[in-house]
């Protein structure tokens, strides 16, 4: 019989480990270490931080940036899984230095510094610049669509949300009727539906004041089609939309990005509260250009023979229009190349 070596994990170890020695040259965690430590002002974050006197000391910005962007390189966008990977992961210790935010502080990181991360990207974007890994030739669009935080159920026009308020009124009217007929409860069976029934009441109540604060606060969501009719608009988030997607509907945004085709580096990135892209295509043209302006790497990016490609779900006449007008060099499939074209008829 073959003799292996003895194992067991039912052991403890101590283990001396230097953060630095696990960022390694030429991986994407050093590169994201040496980056925000050498490279990029943090200093756009301090203004909303008050503890200079008082007050507990916060978590560096760059400590915390480090662990989301790499998080996002894996595909982790969740904060609570951030602060695990940041408990288990050497590579999260690393980056970490040992410290383990917690998840709220994390997602409150990202949702409060929305304009001084905006102002990180066009750092990173000047880097890349510097380095020569924008060439500035092909800008290629897309976009994809992506759930947002809010039910489906709770979109609608404002008739139809009018209609689900008087529903839900009407349901705690029933509901409020069915329980002052019935005596008092005998047995503890009859207890506990009382109960469910009581809770039964506050939700839907709750659920009918939401809907009313909703329509007293907020104005019908219009669209910018040819037609400019409403659009439905939701409770929860008024800004994402329901959009039809290969797995059904969902709600919420299409995102966008622009990418230079020399080494695929995003140069724009944004997400709009519409399914279709056609409305897209102008915005997200700007902004590069306006981008590209201020960072001081082109006045008018696309006179200097900038292509710009996009799919057919950017194909409608003001697009082509727009392209012209501007003196674009843009390639965008016709969608209704068939239907004029004689050969297929």
């Amino acid at each position: 019989m073959p003799r292996f070596k003895h194992y067991n994990y039912d052991q403890d170890a101590m283990v001396v480990i230097n953060y630095q020695e696990q960022l390694q040259p030429g991986t994407f965690e050093h590169a994201v270490h040496y980056l925000i430590e050498h490279k990029l002002d943090l200093s756009v974050f301090h203004p909303k931080y008050r503890n200079e006197d008082t007050g507990r000391q916060a978590y560096d910005p760059a400590i915390l940036l480090k662990i989301i962007l790499f998080a996002y390189s894996k595909g982790i966008t969740s904060s609570r899984e951030m602060q695990w990977c940041c408990e288990t992961n050497i590579i999260f210790k690393a980056l970490s230095c040992d410290t383990v935010p917690h998840f709220t502080t994390l997602a409150k990181f990202v949702s409060s510094h929305s304009d001084e991360i905006e102002e990180l990207f066009e750092q990173v974007l000047l880097v890349c610049h510097e380095q020569g890994l924008l060439g500035n030739e092909l800008f290629a669009i897309d976009g994809c669509k992506m759930s947002s935080n809010a039910a489906k159920e709770w979109s609608g026009s404002f008739k139809e949300l009018e209609e689900k308020r008087a529903k839900l009124r009407r349901l705690v009217r029933y509901h409020l009727k069915a329980h002052y007929e019935r005596d008092e409860a005998e047995t503890e069976a009859e207890l506990d539906r009382d109960i469910r029934r009581a809770k039964t009441i506050l939700s839907l109540d709750e659920a009918a004041k939401k809907v009313d604060r909703f329509l007293k606060t907020n104005r019908p969501r219009m669209g910018r089609g040819k037609r400019n009719k409403e659009v439905k608009s939701n409770i929860t988030d008024n800004e994402s939309a329901k959009m039809t997607t290969s797995k059904g509907t969902i709600q919420g945004y299409n995102g966008v990005a622009t990418v230079d085709k020399k080494h695929q580096i995003i140069i724009d990135a944004q997400a709009f509260g519409e399914g279709q892209e056609h409305h897209t295509l102008q915005p997200v043209l700007e902004s590069v250009e306006a981008r590209f302006k201020k960072l001081g790497i082109a006045d008018n990016i696309y006179q200097q023979g900038t292509i710009v490609t996009a799919d057919t779900g950017f194909a409608n006449e003001a697009n082509m229009k727009y392209l012209h007008e501007r003196q674009i060099n843009g390639y965008v499939p016709d969608n209704k190349f068939r239907s004029r074209d004689p050969k297929f008829q």
